[in-house]
């Protein structure tokens, strides 16, 4: 088979390295790439929301599967285009890719179908939104309407706090016309957990949990990021947890979407909020998590092609996972100043920290110049380990993380510590 997939980030790079490992695999292209992701795969100088010309170069190349990474031309249609062309593609329609390309229609669709997720309002108004803020206790939360790579939420712990948000989003318009609207909702207080679920459109396999590190420091504190590191899989999701999320979220939400003429082809990511009256909905993605997937993808023992072919052919009811018991963890490594402004094309060295088997490397914010790999973005590396039990996985990981130097070089220290402490999990209740 010849592949092409779509994207230049560390998910991209954990994409490329597992299907690479299938043997249907021939050709494998990717759009635009990054330096580490050439090692495994022809890089191709595309950007990922160019649609026209990823379609000639699927069409000249006689590509017989495209694999979207990024949300960006999920949400643009890129599925949509592909299939009109008869080429087959991985990934949601652009109607469906609404999940995550509104925040305020995945509320309202949650709300229709009985799906649990917060309390919320929805406002297009600033003027409207800063009087509700007068009428709500605090903390709540604040999102921008449509994308914002991972960066759009505000959690607001007093009002002057969620007033400085709106400001930000609907005046300011930090991200643009994704913050034309906005969603407030409530605080919800207890443990975070991913659940990425691969989907035909009618049937579905659930991947094993993660749970993501959005805030930049140690201790959840500082500005939300992309994601600053991961593990799988998370004892918060119990086998009884993981049931419930199946018959109150997943199947509901593959369900809903099929009743209402946009059946889920793709990866359905659900963000969720562990609470003491169980599992809630904090929001959905419609494309593998960055950072999850390099967390949950090295732990899959089945072959990734396969299952990502059987749910463009709509055959995932004859799909069965395969995992390793060892956990994985993984820490991203990050140019200093992110999520702020930041320097590129630093050398990076200490890569060899990959040799070991257990150890994998996959580049994001990077660019090969020569035989030398250079900074090229906010978030360069994630680093991950296979380890028997989390706290191994640990050690290991941040032992090959400090082999790893490049200038102004930050990542946190406590990426799944969680996993080894309890937490208090209860709700802040909005009104």
């Amino acid at each position: 088979m010849k592949i092409l997939l779509v994207g230049s980030g560390g998910r991209e790079h954990v994409l490329a390295w597992k299907m690479k490992q299938s043997a249907k695999v021939k050709e494998l292209y990717c759009a635009p790439g990054n330096g580490g992701i050439s090692d495994v795969a022809e890089c191709v100088d595309i950007q990922a929301t160019d649609i026209p010309a990823l379609l000639k170069f699927a069409k000249e190349k006689k590509i017989d599967l495209t694999v979207v990474g990024p949300e960006a031309p999920l949400t643009a249609g890129i599925v949509d285009e592909f299939e009109k062309h008869s080429l087959k593609i991985f990934g949601p329609s652009r109607a469906a890719a609404q999940l995550e390309g509104s925040k305020a229609f995945a509320k309202d669709f949650m709300h229709r179908f009985n799906i649990p997720t917060a309390v919320y309002k929805t406002f297009d108004d600033i003027k409207k939104a800063k009087e509700f803020l007068h009428n709500v206790p605090f903390p709540i939360v604040i999102k921008a309407d449509g994308l914002a790579g991972g960066k759009g939420v505000f959690i607001c712990q007093k009002f002057e706090e969620g007033i400085e948000a709106l400001e930000q989003i609907m005046q300011q318009k930090v991200f643009k016309d994704s913050g034309n609207k906005v969603v407030i909702e409530e605080c919800l207080i207890g443990e975070e957990a991913s659940i990425l679920v691969v989907s035909d459109g009618k049937d579905y396999v659930i991947l094993e949990s993660s749970q993501d590190h959005k805030r930049i420091f140690d201790d959840d504190q500082g500005p939300n990021t992309g994601g600053m590191g991961a593990y799988s899989p998370t004892p918060f999701i119990t086998k009884d947890i993981l049931g419930k999320i199946d018959a109150r979220i997943v199947e509901p939400t593959i369900r809903g979407m099929h009743k209402e003429g946009h059946p889920f082809k793709g990866v359905l990511y659900v963000g969720l909020m562990i609470t003491i009256d169980g599992p809630v909905v904090l929001e959905y993605n419609v494309r593998f998590g960055d950072p999850e997937a390099q967390a949950v993808l090295p732990r899959l023992k089945s072959d990734l092609v396969e299952i990502l072919l059987a749910s463009c052919e709509r055959r995932l009811n004859t799909i069965r996972l395969i995992w390793d018991k060892r956990s994985c963890v993984s820490v991203v490594m990050c140019a200093g100043g992110y999520p702020g402004q930041f320097e590129t094309g630093k050398e990076i060295t200490g890569l060899e920290a990959s040799n070991d088997k257990d150890i994998f490397v996959f580049h994001a914010g990077t660019k090969r110049q020569n035989s030398k790999f250079l900074t090229n973005g906010g978030r360069v590396l994630s680093v991950a380990s296979l380890g028997d039990g989390i706290a191994d996985a640990i050690e290991k990981v941040y032992k090959a993380v400090d082999k790893i130097k490049f200038y102004r070089c930050f990542f946190r220290r406590d990426i799944a510590a969680k996993a080894i402490r309890k937490a208090t999990r209860r709700t802040v209740p909005m009104r």
